[in-house]
């Protein structure tokens, strides 16, 4: 027993410090998960999300107290017309996101919509590309179904793919169409390529994460069951193409409201523009950026300054009262929804 005895003694000290060691960081995580659910905490989220939404809509209402309102001079029957088609091209839109996403993981249609909505309205501060971490928040505000942070990162990486392929028959339009400079046609032929090298890349990653040395890899393994196949991402580009032609449509009427004329040649120009510059991965305000790239190329198009400064404050003026209405509406039916008893009571039979 004093070998034996010997051996356990001293191997008992020296497992104990490697099992605790391996441990000691899941229980700090659990821990830390723990306090990140608690009341306080989500208090103070609550706090802050709504200390956020103050300072941006400050700085909304700042941004729109320096520039002129044109939509005060439009016709207010073709803005209502205009609306309307941009309500359909967030609709459309969000029924193309839902579809690349799997069946279990798939979120509600309204979560996508108020997602793309709420992130036009923090475009006006946020740079870049962090609209898609407002949209991710938002989303995950919806919790059924609940969908990883991961899952979402890759929809949002795809729904760039296809959006960027539905938008290249429209850039290969315009770049077709007469009286264009070459700068411009060259920009609207490159928009094009881009968009077909996504479509082709979409179209070939099923199968490429179905090969076997794809496999070898955890990502690979995690990303092959997710991939959209051929059928649903048929089915997000036909939507998110339907999209771009109510938004296409929408500002073709909001051309007309402000007295610029009816024209496709300008609206195709100021669209492939302005979804060029939001594109970009650092930068400015997201509104701020398409709004100059639209009204760039409407000045190079032989648009007045005035006139295409006041089509740009316009488009995002129009972009941001929908979605700023799709997200509140959605806020408010899930707020209702909370307060609704999930559970009646049934009624007792008598025996």
């Amino acid at each position: 027993m004093g070998s034996g005895g010997g051996v356990v003694l001293i191997g008992q000290p020296l497992r104990r410090p490697l099992a605790g060691g391996v441990r000691a960081p899941r229980f700090a995580l659990t821990r830390l998960a723990c306090h990140a659910r608690s009341r306080p905490v989500r208090l103070a989220c609550t706090a802050g999300s709504a200390i956020l939404a103050l300072a941006l809509a400050a700085v909304a209402v700042r941004y729109f107290a320096e520039t002129s309102w044109p939509l005060f001079r439009a016709h207010p029957g073709l803005l209502v017309a205009a609306g309307v088609l941009s309500l359909l091209g967030y609709v459309f839109k969000a029924y193309g996101w839902r579809q690349l996403f799997a069946t279990n993981e798939r979120p509600d249609t309204l979560a996508l919509a108020a997602a793309n909505g709420g992130a036009s309205i923090t475009a006006l501060a946020l740079p870049g590309r962090f609209d898609d971490v407002v949209r991710i928040a938002i989303i995950r505000r919806f919790r059924r179904p609940r969908t990883s942070v991961s899952t979402l990162c890759l929809s949002l990486g795809m729904l760039g793919l296809i959006d960027s392929a539905a938008l290249a028959p429209f850039a290969l339009t315009g770049a077709l169409l007469p009286s264009h400079s070459l700068g411009v046609r060259l920009g609207l032929l490159l928009l094009a390529v881009v968009g077909f090298a996504a479509a082709a890349l979409v179209l070939g990653l099923p199968r490429l994460t179905r090969s076997r040395h794809f496999h070898r890899f955890r990502f690979g393994r995690w990303l092959s069951s997710r991939t959209t196949s051929l059928r649903p991402a048929s089915a997000a580009w036909t939507l998110v193409s339907a999209s771009w032609l109510a938004r296409t449509g929408g500002l073709v009427v909001l051309l007309g409201a402000l007295g610029v004329g009816f024209s496709l040649t300008l609206a195709l120009l100021y669209l492939c523009a302005s979804s060029a510059a939001a594109a970009l991965p650092i930068g400015p305000g997201g509104t701020a950026m398409q709004a100059g790239g639209g009204a760039a190329v409407l000045i190079a198009s032989g648009v007045g300054i005035p006139e295409a400064v006041g089509v740009a404050v316009a488009v995002q003026l129009v972009g941001i009262l929908v979605g700023g209405s799709i997200f509140l509406g959605a806020a408010a039916w899930r707020a209702g929804r909370r307060l609704t008893p999930q559970h009646r009571a049934a009624p007792v039979l008598a025996s």
